[in-house]
């Protein structure tokens, strides 16, 4: 796979308790912006979306937020984005940034990262994109998921060379590494 130019990510509102994961995010968002890759993401200001904001900002790399009106009109929208899209629904937030991207990481979050990364996990199991799926599990944030991920896969519910094509990794450096080497898996009903 060539290497992303754009990729959606999706984060927490919160912050979370550990210091470590704002940390990491920071880094991420530093490591994004030195390897010139434009971050498309929620357009928020609060949690974890605006540490990566804010840190691919002072990087001085680019990012794009999509956020719908309503999270506008909360007073939720960062402010110094390099583009912010504001649409309908929440649905529509998905859709563009889907079409905005060439990869998608799912970073620490509550249950709107959640929703947001099986959407488009599920979407690459279906074949509608060719696009890697990501989870960055800083500070063990996705360890209950991936195994629970992994038993899923051993009791036949996710295809194994499915869940093998979705790029797991600690380290930003790593994930960056692997979103080049990946290879799409073949969809499901193919």
């Amino acid at each position: 796979m060539p290497p992303a130019q754009r990729i959606a990510v999706f984060a927490g509102a919160a912050v979370g308790t550990s210091p470590r994961v704002a940390d990491q995010v920071r880094l991420f968002g530093k490591t994004l912006a030195a390897q010139g890759i434009t971050v498309v993401y929620g357009g928020g200001r609060a949690g974890l979306m605006g540490i990566l904001a804010d840190s691919v900002l002072e990087a001085g790399g680019e990012i794009i937020g999509v956020i719908p009106s309503s999270l506008v009109e909360r007073e939720l929208a960062h402010e110094r984005l390099t583009k912010l899209y504001v649409v309908d629904t929440m649905h529509d937030r998905k859709a563009r940034m889907a079409e905005l991207a060439d990869a998608f990481v799912a970073l620490p979050g509550g249950s709107g990262t959640l929703e947001e990364f099986f959407e488009v996990w599920t979407w690459s199991t279906l074949g509608f994109h060719r696009k890697p799926v990501c989870l960055l599990d800083i500070a063990g944030a996705w360890t209950s998921l991936i195994a629970a991920l992994d038993d899923m896969a051993e009791r036949g519910f996710i295809d194994q060379h499915h869940r093998d094509a979705l790029v797991v990794s600690q380290k930003p450096e790593t994930l960056l590494a692997q979103l080049t080497a990946w290879t799409p898996p073949q969809a499901r009903f193919a």
